[in-house]
């Protein structure tokens, strides 16, 4: 099994962490993991931004940079989300303005085998305890593209559940939109800070230490939400959870 990591751009720049958890995780489990260099950004941000003809050369970068994998693992539900559900979408665009078939065959080698991390898990390495030791109470924040173009259901809840140490507390609300949404959040910022605020409010009614989500860029959002608020609630990734063992906490002692 020739497994890639697909880091994404938000964890490449602002979250390297996850990346690693992710690496750690995947290898505890006896997973070959590799970090193609040619990897580039899913083509999100143009994309959501009305420039689809700017994302087609990134749809064949990322063809192209996990060409001969079986499988594409990202700590991140709307680049899943991207690939998989929009990639199809911008190839049959471009077939249908004449521009041929490349585009189709990009996607068609990329979309099958890309997965989210709680995704790969579950369904591909068909595991929901690998093992990890996190002694905090958490909630957990299903984000939009996860909940409802991933249709990742309970996967991310299970994974949680078998955590030792941990226990999970039931968020209010969970299923409403945190107000990120990319550029939805520049466009729209005063809707987006009072999306923000209420699920920052539900978060802090759980009495967690920390709330988890799949998307760092939901996090970030909610994190600085929090912060603002005075909460001392923390953001992490699931990655970083999964990844955490009781031997790392002596470690870090």
């Amino acid at each position: 099994m020739r497994v890639a990591l697909f880091v994404t751009c938000v964890n490449d720049t602002l979250f390297p962490r996850t990346g690693r958890a992710v690496v750690t995780l995947l290898e505890r489990l006896g997973v070959e993991v590799d970090f193609p260099q040619a990897q580039t950004c899913c083509g999100q941000p143009q994309f959501n931004t009305g420039y689809r003809h700017e994302t087609e050369p990134l749809v064949r970068r990322y063809a192209t940079a996990f060409d001969g994998y079986d499988f594409v693992v990202t700590p991140s539900g709307s680049c899943a989300a991207m690939v998989r559900d929009n990639y199809p979408r911008i190839a049959a665009k471009a077939a249908a303005e004449g521009r041929g078939a490349e585009l189709a065959e990009a996607a068609a080698l990329a979309v099958p085998k890309t997965y989210e991390l709680t995704e790969f898990l579950v369904d591909v390495l068909e595991v929901v305890d690998v093992g990890a030791y996190y002694p905090h109470t958490v909630t957990y924040h299903p984000t939009c593209h996860g909940l409802r173009l991933l249709d990742l259901g309970d996967r991310p809840r299970r994974l949680l559940e078998h955590v030792r140490g941990l226990e999970l507390r039931e968020l209010p609300g969970a299923e409403e939109c945190c107000g990120f949404g990319g550029t939805f959040a520049v466009k729209n910022a005063a809707v987006s800070a009072a999306m923000g605020a209420d699920k920052a409010r539900d978060i802090v009614a759980t009495g967690a230490d920390a709330v988890c989500t799949v998307d760092n860029s939901c996090l970030m959002h909610i994190g600085g939400t929090l912060t603002r608020l005075g909460s001392t609630v923390r953001p992490v990734h699931i990655a970083e959870i999964l990844a955490s063992t009781e031997q790392t906490r002596e470690v870090a002692r």
